[in-house]
């Protein structure tokens, strides 16, 4: 077993499913709802058992994230750019192992007017990765003005298969609406595939559901933020999540952990 499976055992249980917790959103959105005191809210999803979080390098000093796989984040745009959806490089491979990461994350937006740019950063990440046997988990998001629909299968379906043909070990983009269009992206992306999360869902059940059509489709698990640390009871959402992913639950008994009514 090499470095870069070694560490992989730390994001994904033996099922080689995870559910991850992204926390990188302090950079993007300031300290919102949930991320105000970041050791409080890790501390409850490790009893949750979340597998593995996101974080950019500044809070991975300052935050103990326990057993669970420590992923640190390298590339970063705020809200108040000119351009969001630039996303930059801000750290290391190297950076992230004095840290102890067991991956790091890279965030590209295909169809950005920077889209060259952003895969010039993958691809260098995952030379650099590759060097030093750290697992790179490639955000892999169609946004953009030449993107018509973000959750498109054909469109998603290409821009995982790119993240898979520059180099990344896991890829996470959008869900595209049904098991059986989602299927087709999982089959055709030679890595697995995690969905994204998206922006806080009218209800419990939303994400819920999308998560078990994922997992039904064959996905590798999912990594949701602000559905999670956003959530009334983040640890009991995650438990919920959990509970789909690892132990195959209906979307019936994973709502009745979370004890939400809507």
């Amino acid at each position: 077993m090499n470095g870069v499976e070694k560490r992989l055992t730390r994001i994904f249980r033996q099922d080689h499913k995870t559910i991850i917790v992204p926390m990188d959103h302090g950079v993007t959105l300031g300290p919102v709802e949930g991320l105000q005191n970041m050791q409080r809210t890790v501390t409850g999803l490790l009893k949750a058992n979340a597998d593995a979080f996101v974080i950019h390098k500044g809070i991975a000093r300052a935050v103990n994230t326990g057993n669970a796989g420590l992923i640190v984040h390298v590339s970063a745009s705020t809200r108040y750019s000119p351009d969001p959806n630039r996303k930059v490089r801000v750290g290391s491979v190297l950076e992230a192992l004095r840290l102890g990461a067991d991956a790091v994350s890279i965030h590209v937006n295909i169809g950005a007017p920077t889209e060259a740019e952003m895969l010039a950063k993958l691809g260098g990440i995952a030379d650099e990765c590759h060097e030093y046997e750290m697992p790179l988990l490639a955000m892999m998001y169609p946004r953009g003005s030449t993107i018509q629909n973000e959750h498109d299968k054909s469109v998603v379906a290409h821009v995982a298969r790119l993240g898979a043909e520059l180099g990344a070990d896991i890829v996470k983009t959008n869900y595209t609406g049904t098991p059986e269009s989602f299927r087709e992206v999982v089959q055709s992306c030679p890595v697995p595939v995690i969905i994204a999360g998206g922006p806080k869902t009218e209800t419990d059940r939303d994400i819920l559901q999308m998560v078990y059509d994922a997992n039904k489709a064959g996905c590798a698990g999912a990594s949701i933020g602000r559905n999670v640390f956003q959530h009334k009871d983040p640890e009991k959402m995650a438990r919920a999540l959990i509970r789909i992913v690892h132990e195959d639950a209906s979307v019936d008994e994973a709502f009745s952990l979370v004890g939400d009514k809507r």
